[in-house]
């Protein structure tokens, strides 16, 4: 009787141990997913053509982001079209992931896009839409999710626009009726969408993982916008904050690693890793990765900045640019934002360049010029043509450009980004006529004059994806911060899997 009592304590305790280690594995645990980045060959036929259509897209998105009086994002511009899959009740579709926007919505049949001609092609997404769903539940009015998407108007309005007679209202007894639809425009294009709610699960991630009462828009009509996006702002209805509401390690922390993507639509892509969570342990270092003296990867961290006028931005401080061995110094507005929302650099992935103010651009090209140009004859035919500034000729013995200087980004909290050439250079062939040549573009954009009498409220500056390329982007929630570490990206992937 003794023994079988010593026994038992021992296996309740064994039991104990093993369900508190089974606790802090779940609570240190992450989800892995991949972002798939295609490019469509029939939809760009030149480098040339590519190029051009992605600074024009991102010109407009910043612009709208600046300039708009309401939250204005863009999805993925061609050439940096990451796009991440998930399942609804059982139907699977890949919509593109975008830090710049805080809604989830997918197209749903029957499904009309007004001048989506050309604007992608179904072959280069893994799961297109528009979906079927017969599962998911339309979101009340009363809900707070309708408050959030109708900019916190209050129930009693919502009910209101939802055509609940006035006795259901004054009495409380409009909670069935269904949240009226919500208009939200991106950079080029809008939608019309209602919320409903269902099961997401995620099982191309590894582990598997589901969120029950996930809510996201429908949308039957759009404008300019073929493909939903997943929205990861910090809005209360990005995937992180409702991931954040059932699992707060997973929804506060994620970060990707964008592996290096070139305009070449010939070339095979693999997946970047997206984490959602922390990673534990630290991850032993590749080749070309900066480590501590024990081996872990070194993150270099901004703090984030507030915007009262949009809070779902991931803004952080640009204090200057070096270039080369010269440090020029940011205009205070890209580092600290005033109380109507202005000024501030918006971290985003679903803009391709970055963007600087037209003053500060301008000093940052003068200084790379003078170097650069010392060497290289200028390509004024190739900047008209890709909307890319300033671009180059090699020579004609050299495999690469030589002379091309380090770009370091100096941020917020001491934080320095050393950029890798790749990031900020652009080396490909130029075809005019017959003749071939090897051109070198930077890939920075002039953002425009900002100005003390803007009031609508928008970032002064914005760093995009092709400058995250082959770092590891951390956004860290709950510290409010940014973190970037060198990484190899495409490495991490093939150890992951």
């Amino acid at each position: 009787m003794a023994k079988n009592t010593l026994f038992s304590m021992a296996s309740s305790v064994f039991f104990l141990i093993f369900f508190v280690l089974v606790q802090i594995s779940l609570s240190h645990s992450s989800l892995i997913l991949p972002l798939t980045h295609s490019l469509s060959t029939a939809q760009y036929n030149t480098t040339h053509h590519l190029l051009k259509s992605t600074t024009a897209r991102s010109a407009t998105r910043f612009h709208r982001h600046r300039n708009h009086n309401r939250q204005v994002s863009l999805p993925l511009t061609p050439g940096s079209d990451y796009t991440l899959s998930f399942s609804l009740s059982s139907q699977t579709i890949s919509l593109y992931m975008d830090t710049g926007s805080d809604i989830v919505w997918v197209p749903f049949n029957p499904f009309d896009c007004i001048l989506c001609e050309g604007k992608y092609n179904p072959i280069s997404i893994p799961n297109p839409g528009p979906l079927n769903l017969t599962s998911a539940t339309p979101v009340g009015c009363k809900h707070r999710a309708c408050s959030a998407v109708h900019s916190s108007l209050p129930s009693s309005d919502l009910c209101a626009i939802a055509k609940c007679t006035l006795e259901e209202i004054e009495i409380g007894d409009c909670k069935s009726s269904s949240c009226p639809p919500f208009y939200y425009a991106y950079g080029d294009g809008s939608f019309i969408a209602r919320l409903y709610e269902d099961t997401l699960s995620i099982p191309m991630s590894t582990p598997s993982f589901k969120l029950k009462n996930f809510t996201f828009g429908i949308a039957h009509s759009a404008l300019g916008e073929p493909i939903g996006v997943v929205g990861f702002g910090r809005g209360p209805l990005s995937l992180p904050a409702q991931l954040a509401r059932d699992s707060p390690d997973i929804g506060n922390y994620f970060s990707y690693c964008l592996i290096s993507h070139s305009f070449d639509t010939t070339r095979v892509r693999r997946p970047s890793p997206l984490f959602l969570g922390r990673r534990y342990p630290a991850e032993e270092k590749s080749k070309n990765e900066f480590t501590d003296e024990n081996n872990a990867v070194i993150y270099s961290y901004t703090p984030m900045l507030e915007n009262p006028k949009h809070p779902y931005f991931y803004c952080v401080g640009l204090e200057a640019i070096s270039v080369g061995k010269r440090k020029i110094k940011a205009p205070n507005s890209m580092n600290r934002i005033d109380r109507k929302g202005n000024g501030g650099m918006v971290v985003d992935s679903g803009t391709t360049f970055t963007m600087l103010p037209a003053k500060f651009y301008d000093s940052v090209v003068s200084e790379f010029d003078s170097r650069v140009g010392a060497f290289y004859k200028r390509a004024s035919g190739v900047e008209d043509r890709t909307g890319l500034s300033p671009c180059y000729y090699g020579n004609a013995d050299e495999k690469i450009f030589r002379n091309v200087p380090q770009l370091v980004l100096h941020l917020g909290g001491n934080s320095s980004v050393a950029m890798p050439r790749r990031n900020y250079f652009y080396e490909f062939l130029d075809k005019d006529g017959k003749v071939k040549s090897r051109v070198g573009c930077l890939m920075l954009m002039n953002g425009g004059a900002v100005t003390d009498e803007e009031d609508s409220g928008g970032p002064a500056g914005l760093l995009g994806n092709y400058q995250q390329q082959g770092f590891e982007v951390v956004y860290d929630l709950e510290k409010r911060r940014v973190g970037f570490a060198r990484r190899q990206c495409a490495s991490m992937w093939d150890s992951l899997n």
